[in-house]
């Protein structure tokens, strides 16, 4: 088994295991980091064949201007706090599945159809789930956590049997760090701390 590693998947790694880090401590720098960290990995992604999540990257880079706003604006203008963890609603949970199904059918037409992916329904069912995930990142969900974990438990393999293995090693890493920010936000959430100051969010 060969280790064919570059520059790109070495920069995509480092600042992925940063940004993940950053987002467990609820540092404000993570959505910085990760748009970084996309930028790397949509030129990895599209020479791997995964065109899926190639696109992904870009829509991270739209939600990390989201997600930016919206835990320093606590979710609406001229919000003193950061905003705070919080659970997912059945509402919300009925939205995310509607769109996760539809996109994971939807993505796997048409990568099946219009690329010459090898694993159509893997690389959408992944996007689906990391786009679903970074939702309830953006918006402090609790239940994203457990997202990233299902999402990062099928992208191991998947970039095993895609040759990228430096990546599918970053991404057992990623795993790691999503249980420490599970215990994390659980803990925040059990003592009932609320809504963080903007400063304590960015210090």
């Amino acid at each position: 088994m060969g280790w064919n590693t570059s520059w790109t998947e070495i920069l995509g790694s480092a600042t992925g295991a940063w940004c993940v880090w950053l987002v467990a401590r609820q540092h404000i720098a993570n959505w910085p980091i990760g748009i970084a960290n996309n930028i790397f990995f949509i030129v990895l992604f599209a020479r791997s064949g995964l065109y899926a999540d190639a696109g992904l990257q870009i829509v991270f880079i739209a939600l990390a201007a989201y997600g930016w706003w919206s835990w320093t604006h606590g979710g609406g203008p001229g919000t003193a706090t950061a905003l705070p963890v919080r659970r997912t609603t059945r509402a919300e949970w009925a939205a995310l599945a509607a769109a996760g199904a539809v996109g994971v059918l939807g993505l796997t037409l048409l990568l099946g159809r219009v690329t010459d992916s090898t694993v159509p329904f893997w690389d959408a069912l992944t996007t689906a789930l990391s786009l679903m995930a970074t939702y309830g990142q953006c918006r402090k969900l609790f239940e994203s956590w457990w997202l990233w974990i299902a999402a990062d438990l099928v992208y191991i393999p998947l970039y095993v049997y895609k040759g990228l293995y430096l990546t599918s090693v970053l991404y057992g890493g990623f795993l790691l760090l999503c249980v420490v920010g599970l215990a994390g936000w659980r803990r925040e959430l059990s003592t009932g701390r609320g809504a963080r100051t903007a400063a304590e969010a960015t210090a």
